[in-house]
């Protein structure tokens, strides 16, 4: 049983990460929007609360660390399309696409949102 439920993550300011959320999102399966006062929540195909979701609240004293979210791409294309998409939607790469030195097949791209907040989309095979 894969045991994700959802992240709650914290932003400084939504009209500064609104676009890049927007088209990110649905492009990593969280396809549906359920949009409150205080949380902006994108979900996986399916009914909430039994799908895993990824919702967005403001913190403007929000400081990003070290913390990392990763993903699985289906494959090193995927990998690359999500590099195309931080960057054609005001995030940051900080490393890749390419191989890494984790494992002989370990493709990866590392990014930031706007705020910061760091990620992964991974590929590789066993």
């Amino acid at each position: 049983m894969n045991r994700f439920s959802h992240i709650d993550l914290r932003v400084n300011a939504w009209e500064q990460v609104r676009e890049f959320y927007e088209g990110l999102l649905p492009e990593l399966g969280f396809v549906h929007t359920y949009h409150s006062r205080d949380w902006y929540v994108f979900a996986a195909e399916g009914e909430l609360p039994s799908v895993p979701y990824f919702a967005i609240t403001v913190d403007a004293d929000h400081k990003p660390n070290n913390n990392l979210i990763g993903f699985w791409a289906a494959d090193r294309a995927e990998v690359d399309r999500t590099a195309d998409t931080v960057k054609r939607l005001g995030g940051s790469i900080t490393s890749g696409p390419g191989l890494l030195p984790i494992s002989p097949t370990y493709y990866a791209v590392y990014f930031e949102d706007p705020c910061g907040n760091q990620y992964e989309m991974m590929h590789r095979l066993n």
